[in-house]
């Protein structure tokens, strides 16, 4: 199954439970483990858990292979593995200190910026 079908089916999943601040990120460049990774919020451990269901659930219906699913004891932080898309729903604050998003992207450009010559 295409990876872009998996990813629409996983954002459709997240935003019919009501999933903040979704992101979708390409990381074919980074990784060959997977190439997309969507992280999501959630209010609370049970709309954690909701959710994860509910994305694993689509997922599997679309004809995707669950490969794991990882975090649902705490329900503070719960990844589902579907092979070529992993899907992360955290709560804000387990979001906020893991900072995924900032880890997966790709880095910056940095320009140097030429120091003027100093007067000998």
């Amino acid at each position: 199954m295409r990876h872009n079908k998996l990813t629409k089916v996983a954002v459709a999943a997240l935003e019919d439970i009501k999933a903040r601040d979704i992101t979708v990120l390409d990381v074919r460049k980074l990784t060959s483990l997977y190439d997309t990774l969507i992280v999501a919020s959630a209010d609370s451990n049970r709309q954690v858990r909701a959710l994860a269901q509910h994305v694993r659930d689509k997922l599997k219906l679309a004809g995707a292979t669950i490969v794991g699913v990882e975090g649902e004891q705490s329900g503070d932080w719960i990844l589902v593995d579907a092979g070529d898309v992993v899907v992360h729903v955290m709560q804000p604050a387990v979001r906020a200190y893991y900072n995924l998003e900032e880890l997966w992207s790709p880095p910056k450009p940095v320009r140097r910026v030429k120091s003027p010559a100093r007067a000998a």
